[in-house]
């Protein structure tokens, strides 16, 4: 089974949690036991999983990869100002998968998963779900 996640998003960089978008799609396709991919389509997003109890650690994600990888200082920036997006999306990558236990995401209580915009706004983030059964 596969389905298109479309996600507006509203900042340059910004974490989205897609959990219950994901979770509802399992659900739908009513496997038992398999596997979840989650995959964002283009080169400047990307997907990661992490905890959402309070925004401190999205807010920390965000800094720490503006701290390591800043604005306005690569060879990429010439052509379209945005080379910073495009090495924080390598480095988070496009895609996780998570185990369907008993129906469920195999996820811990304090896990979710997350759309990392880096070249936001974006009037449109397409995401794949696919669903694997074992």
């Amino acid at each position: 089974m596969r389905k298109i996640i479309n996600i507006k998003t509203h900042n340059y960089n910004q974490l989205l949690d897609i959990t219950t978008f994901v979770k509802n799609i399992v659900t739908e396709s009513k496997i038992k036991n398999g596997l979840v991919n989650v995959y964002v389509q283009g080169a400047t997003a990307g997907i990661m999983i992490q905890e959402n109890w309070d925004d401190s650690v999205q807010r920390d994600v965000i800094s720490l990869l503006n701290k390591l990888i800043p604005n306005g200082v690569w060879e990429h920036d010439k052509q379209d100002g945005n080379g910073d997006s495009h090495l924080k999306a390598g480095l988070v990558g496009p895609s996780e998968s998570v185990p369907i236990i008993e129906g469920e995401l195999g996820l811990s209580t304090w896990q979710n998963i997350f759309l990392c915009e880096f070249d936001g706004p974006r009037k449109n983030r397409s995401i794949v779900v696919s669903i694997f059964s074992f």
